[in-house]
């Protein structure tokens, strides 16, 4: 994967068409011709054929996916096909996906689904991939930024779209934004590299390992754990499937559960799914994605998941959530935005899949 293949905390969503209170939404799209791998299709099948959409593009970021499809867990639970629709920097959101019945399913995050909520989008986030969301602060090893107060009076490489999740930072910490001098930056991180700031907003899944790869040892801290305890890769559906198609929800989530299992345990055959199959046409490298399959290990696995299932989140990690999108200037309650009740269900039915 190269250094821009990430995403940014919020983008633009066509589901409104501009930035909503300062707060826009993040755009991850498709291509409808990107269709399931296995080449199966909704030939009478229980529950037929259903849209997926990615929230950025094809790489080892849904390796669970990629083993729900080739391992035939969507197709034995009851899908006649499940079309993972690629992601992309520019383009449609999976609220706006939703919004248009383009899309059945999307995975998003709470910083994104939470304004289209308050717009009017009858939806809801039912599980997260990802307990923490991958963003950091990535600096030299030689001079590392440990912490956010050790911002304070440094350079700091901040991409435009990434401002507002930097400003939450600085407020969740009591940083005020003059003691902090925030560089303009694209993706690639050389800038950090060649000394010309001292941290860069990264994910934790990204520019760490492309960094190491090219000789650069580095050291980060995560937002996650400094004030902003945000979960990503957010299954999002409507309320209209929890209330009308909770069988066939119930269905995808242990489909899905089943690929996140195998990935978690064989990040290596992620990486080769990622890389051979479903982003072939992305160039990634595959060393770098099974590093990166590894880094993002830690993301999907906490005590929690271990406790109680992967994709549940406890009603205190809820509530961190809530407070930690109220520092982000987006007001919203836990009933308004989770509904945890469909993954209560499958483990209560199902307690081997823990």
């Amino acid at each position: 994967m190269n250094s821009i293949d990430r995403r940014s905390f919020l983008r633009y969503s066509a589901l409104t068409g501009v930035a909503l209170g300062g707060v826009g939404l993040l755009a991850a799209c498709g291509s409808s011709s990107s269709t399931s791998s296995n080449g199966s299709t909704d030939d009478g099948s229980k529950y037929g054929e259903v849209a997926v959409q990615l929230s950025w593009i094809k790489n080892i970021e849904f390796a669970g996916e990629y083993f729900a499809d080739s391992r035939g867990y969507f197709r034995d639970a009851g899908f006649g096909a499940v079309d993972l629709i690629a992601g992309g920097a520019a383009s449609t959101s999976v609220e706006a996906g939703l919004d248009t019945g383009k899309v059945w399913i999307g995975l998003s995050a709470p910083q994104t689904t939470a304004p289209a909520i308050l717009e009017g989008l009858p939806a809801k986030i039912v599980g997260a991939t990802f307990q923490k969301n991958p963003f950091a602060i990535v600096s030299s090893a030689a001079d590392p930024i440990k912490s956010p107060a050790e911002m304070k009076g440094r350079k700091i490489g901040v991409q435009d779209t990434n401002q507002l999740i930097f400003a939450a930072l600085l407020a969740a910490n009591g940083i005020e934004p003059d003691e902090v001098t925030v560089v303009p930056a694209q993706f690639d991180p050389t800038p950090l590299a060649n000394g010309e700031v001292d941290g860069w907003v990264s994910y934790v899944t990204n520019e760490p390992i492309v960094l190491a790869a090219k000789g650069f040892a580095n050291d980060h801290f995560l937002f996650a754990d400094f004030g902003l305890p945000l979960v990503a890769e957010t299954f999002t559906v409507t309320q209209d499937t929890i209330d009308n198609e909770r069988d066939k929800l119930k269905a995808f989530l242990i489909a899905e559960i089943k690929g996140w299992k195998d990935a978690v345990a064989d990040p290596a055959e992620s990486a080769r799914l990622a890389v051979e199959i479903y982003g072939k046409d992305q160039g990634l490298d595959l060393a770098e994605q099974t590093e990166e399959a590894i880094a993002q290990n830690d993301l999907v696995v906490s005590p929690d998941t271990e406790a109680n299932g992967l994709f549940t989140m406890t009603d205190a990690l809820i509530e961190q959530n809530i407070a930690a999108l109220r520092t982000a200037k987006i007001d919203i309650t836990a009933d308004q935005l989770f509904d945890m009740s469909i993954l209560n269900e499958i483990y209560a039915e199902n307690p081997d899949l823990k």
